[in-house]
């Protein structure tokens, strides 16, 4: 109704401008034909300019014959138009044109009206104000009437919605609202389900907590998100209002939008991004009651998103995914380079195939089935450290059997076994497979334990004829191990050629045995390689003065291979034969490689048996004498017995206190102090000596020999001065290219 009253009221003053042009042209009359709202104004609902009372307010007057000399009379009393304004009427206010457009001289009867405006500033309250006008020639005041388009009616100011700090209140609440709903809104949808499960499982005992709460109504993702949405732009209406009420204008636009921005989204949503699991969980039931509270319209409109858009899956990663996400989170999570690796190589299991890792026919180290396993190839397996050994027949790329290290427990090098006689006792079933086959397939069929090594082949269609298979390597456990953990296993057996440097790998103090393996020596029949390699560890491991501070491996080698091995074959109906009587001095070490022997010590006269690897008058060797030292280690015992203090005797002799009596026929190893001093000088020259490994090892030869000649020319010298012994000691002679020891 009131938008047509006003199109009434502009079709009255166009009418009314017209007629006071028309009456103007008799005379310069100012009159005004209608007023116009301005700003702080408004258009009440007959017509009637409005102004809020107390507040300043901007009307335009529309009229004729305006200066910026003519004043205007505001008045309540009302009047007939033309009226003159004496003192009888109530003067409120009196202003003056703040501005004038047109021309106000203009006396033709088509001549345009002209406009003015006035500031005014009315105290009265919900009163009615009408206009009188000053003429031109300053002679009178004439009212303008009481038509509705020309009076000016007060109104009291707005009443606020809330007393002041009653709302400044709520402003505050509701600005807090207004964030928590922005940064939940943030924090909790980034929250993957994925990720608070794993939270849930695997976190710290906070993250646990936190994702335990939180799981639950993330998994409700829309319902979630709308009542977050729906909470928020409610909270932001509100507050709008609000601060429209405190201000009006531009003022309340700025605030709103400053609060809203920086208390409400910026600062919220900064810290929720990165704490947005810990906020989530305090704020729990918060955001329960406000989903509760906004159910009837959140729930409906969830639910048709949820048949819209499908279910809420979360981050999934592949393979490649996983990859990427360690490499690039790798300056920021704790996992170790070498735990890297190995979730990289596993993960990379299925994109590689045994071709990638396998190792060439070329570089494999096999053995022929013709092969016999004597010392030199059990020494050769021993060597190269591989516990699963290929067989071939023929050819290289004819593979039949596959021989494992432990096969060989009970192969005796020295009855030269054929090897295929071993490889068809055990028949170890082969494995083929193909060069496409992926790593993770590989494992799993090792995994099956039927074997650990597997033999590549490729089908070779090339040329003319029908295609067949070729061999082109060997793949093991190892190798995919290997692959999974990024690295090289090297363990102490190992000497590899690298498939990547195609250097060879091992270790640099890999002993050699193929030195006691003398291929055609008579000398000894009866030592076994095995046997010497044995005596040589234990003499350089457990005897004092054979250890390797001072007898170097190569003197010691060297001084095994000379005629220090003895055999006594006890006769029968014979006196007994001894090695060492109390009292009686001797100057030689002796090792018990096989037999029996009974020991009798101290004042007692203790009788026990004692076997191989036991050895006597070590301090013979050294010629100082000391007292009894009686060491037993498990089933073997070894006599250290330097000679008793109350026999006094020079420095270079050796007196036992104890008697070796050969129970059994033996075999020992006899050391004379002679020979002893030899190799020990042989040892100090050898270690001054420096240069090349091969001269240095000739000349290690050489410096042994001369010493051991002349340890032989001085005990050949002084035994042309010893008369001959008439007591039980054991002597020595030489029978053919065998050493005996009989009874003199």
């Amino acid at each position: 109704m009131a938008g047509h009253f006003r199109t009434f009221q502009y079709f009255a003053i166009l009418f009314i401008i017209f007629c006071n042009c028309i009456v103007g042209s008799f005379g310069l009359i100012a009159s005004v034909s209608a007023l116009i709202s301005g700003s702080g104004v408004s258009v009440g609902e007959e017509g009637s300019i409005e102004i809020v009372q107390g507040t300043l307010g901007t009307v335009r007057l529309i009229g004729k014959h305006f200066n910026n000399d003519i004043m205007i009379w505001i008045t309540t009393e009302a009047a007939a138009r033309g009226t003159v304004c004496d003192d009888s009427f109530q003067r409120e206010d009196t202003v003056s044109f703040t501005e004038v457009s047109g021309d106000g001289n203009d006396t033709s009867a088509t001549g345009s009206p002209n406009t003015g405006t006035i500031d005014i500033v009315l105290k009265s309250q919900e009163t009615v104000y009408y206009l009188c006008l000053q003429q031109p020639d300053g002679s009178a005041w004439l009212h303008q009437g009481t038509d509705q388009w020309l009076t000016i009616v007060t109104k009291a100011p707005p009443q606020p919605l809330l007393p002041l700090w009653l709302q400044i209140i709520f402003i505050v609440i509701l600005l807090i609202l207004s964030g928590l709903f922005s940064g939940l809104n943030l924090g909790l949808m980034a929250l993957d389900p994925v990720e608070l499960q794993i939270l849930q499982n695997a976190g710290s005992s906070k993250e646990k907590k936190y994702a335990k709460l939180i799981i639950p109504i993330r998994r409700m993702g829309n319902y979630l998100l709308c009542s977050l949405l729906l909470g928020n732009v409610l909270v932001n209406t509100t507050l709008t209002v609000l601060l429209d009420d405190l201000s009006s204008g531009i003022w309340a636009v700025l605030g709103a939008t400053a609060g809203i921005v920086i208390f409400g989204e910026i600062i919220p949503q900064a810290i929720c991004s990165r704490h947005g699991l810990a906020v989530g969980a305090k704020t729990i039931y918060l955001t329960r009651f406000f989903m509760v509270l906004t159910f009837i319209i959140s729930y409906p409109i969830s639910k048709l998103l949820d048949l819209i858009l499908g279910k809420e899956i979360g981050a999934v990663y592949d393979r490649v995914r996983l990859l990427e996400l360690l490499r690039v989170t790798d300056e920021y999570n704790d996992l170790a380079k070498e735990e890297v690796n190995i979730i990289s190589g596993a993960l990379e299991l299925r994109k590689k195939c045994v071709k990638d890792v396998m190792t060439p026919l070329g570089d494999c180290f096999m053995l022929d089935e013709e092969a016999i396993l004597d010392f030199n190839t059990v020494t050769d397996i021993m060597h190269k450290g591989f516990t699963r050994i290929p067989v071939f027949s023929g050819t290289r790329d004819n593979i039949i059997a596959i021989l494992f290290v432990k096969d060989l427990a009970f192969v005796d090098p020295d009855d030269c076994t054929p090897l295929k006689t071993v490889i068809k006792f055990y028949q170890h079933p082969i494995n083929f497979v193909f060069e496409d086959t992926t790593l993770d397939l590989m494992l799993q069929e090792f995994k099956k334990g039927q074997s650990h090594m597997a033999i590549v082949n490729q089908v070779n269609s090339e040329g003319e004829g029908d295609p067949f298979y070729e061999v082109l390597g060997l793949v093991t456990l190892e190798d995919v191990i290997e692959e999974i953990i990024q690295s090289e296993i090297v363990d102490e057996t190992d000497v590899y050629l690298d498939n990547k440097t195609k250097q060879f790998v091992g270790h640099t103090n890999k002993r050699d045995y193929s030195i006691f393996a003398r291929e055609g020596e008579l000398a000894r029949p009866k030592i076994t390689p095995q046997l010497t390699l044995a005596t040589f560890q234990f003499l350089s491991t457990s005897v004092d003065p054979f250890k390797v501070e001072k007898i170097s491996e190569t003197i010691l080698h060297r001084l095994l291979d000379q005629d220090i091995i003895f055999e006594v074959f006890l006769p029968e109906k014979k006196a007994p034969l001894f090695l060492y009587q109390r009292g009686k001095p001797a100057d030689h070490f002796i090792m018990i490689l096989q037999g029996r022997v009974e020991v009798t010590i101290g004042k007692e006269n203790s009788l026990f048996e004692q076997g191989a690897f036991s050895f006597y008058a070590q301090h013979a060797l050294t010629g100082t004498n000391q007292q009894i030292d009686n060491k037993h280690s498990g089933s073997r015992a070894s006599v250290r017995s330097i000679g008793s203090a109350s026999n006094p005797s020079p420095p270079s002799a050796y007196i036992p206190d104890f008697t070796v009596r050969i129970l059994t026929n033996v075999q020992y190893i006899k050391v004379t102090r002679v020979q002893y001093n030899a190799a020990r000088a042989a040892t100090k020259m050898e270690r001054e000596s420096h240069g090349d490994v091969h001269v240095a090892a000739q000349q290690s030869k050489e410096l042994f020999e001369n010493e051991w000649q002349k340890a032989v020319n001085q005990e050949k010298f002084e035994q042309s001065v010893e008369d001959a012994s008439k007591d039980n000691n054991v002597k020595s002679f030489q029978v053919g290219n065998q050493k005996k020891d009989e009874k003199l």
